[in-house]
């Protein structure tokens, strides 16, 4: 079985073909999904698919990206996890890439989630994009390391990753892992330790090959767990195995 630890299933292009979504997924053996929140008017959406459906799981968070919307506070995290189909605070982070100028409000935003995720016991989804620096700074700084997470789409080096992981966080990797050139990326994918690896699509984008430029789903976490098994010469059901291990040990509150 395999678990796509990180999808927007309630974007539009997903969600008007959601019976057909689910259908690949069970004809590849794609058993669970975790639906990310990235604005706190789209959560109860979200919320929704895992409410209605026993194989998703949500989490709660405002992205980076979004600027001038809704603020969280901590208590209001908080208040949103306290469901059992919330298994973690997120997406949160930095992004360094889409926006410039004076970010310190995007700091603050990401500390606020860290407080909430340490407060109520549930791990952290971390995006972080020509950032590194700044996003483990204040990992260290709120002692991000009590409650851990993983940095999803990792995009960074193998020192970040293990820095990341010196800190009790998963990496997480996307479809731009079996890209051709993404040579520094495979390079971390074969050399972190198995245990410390998720799997994700990121659907609706970032397709991996051979669907590169189409709209992305979790049933093509497959592909990434292929490229994998390839790179570091082990087989599928390895991958697989451990993958789907991993969620169930981070994401402690999401029940089979």
């Amino acid at each position: 079985m395999l678990v796509d630890s990180h999808c927007h299933l309630n974007f539009p292009e997903l969600l008007e073909n959601l019976t057909v979504i689910k259908q690949s997924m069970q004809d590849n053996q794609v058993g669970h999904a975790l639906c990310i929140s990235v604005t706190l008017p789209d959560f109860p959406q979200v919320l929704a698919l895992a409410e209605t459906n026993d194989n998703f799981y949500a989490s709660v968070g405002v992205h980076p990206d979004y600027e001038n919307i809704q603020e969280p506070d901590v208590d209001e995290l908080i208040a949103l996890a306290n469901h059992p189909k919330v298994i973690a605070i997120g997406e949160t982070g930095l992004d360094y890439y889409r926006l410039t100028g004076d970010l310190e409000w995007q700091r603050e935003r990401f500390r606020t989630h860290i407080r909430a995720a340490i407060a109520c016991g549930k791990p952290l989804i971390i995006h972080t994009r020509n950032a590194a620096e700044d996003t483990l700074r204040i990992m260290r700084e709120e002692n991000a390391q009590q409650i851990g997470g993983v940095m999803h789409c990792f995009t960074e080096s193998l020192e970040v990753a293990k820095q990341a992981i010196d800190l009790g966080f998963y990496i997480s990797f996307s479809g731009i892992v079996t890209f051709k050139n993404a040579l520094s990326i495979k390079e971390v994918a074969k050399n972190i330790p198995l245990d410390k690896m998720l799997i994700e699509t990121d659907s609706p984008y970032l397709a991996p090959m051979p669907h590169r430029g189409k709209t992305n789903q979790p049933s093509y976490v497959k592909f990434v767990a292929q490229e994998i098994a390839t790179l570091r010469g082990i087989s599928f059901d390895e991958v697989a195995a451990a993958t789907t291990q991993n969620f169930f040990k981070l994401f402690k509150y999401a029940v089979v």
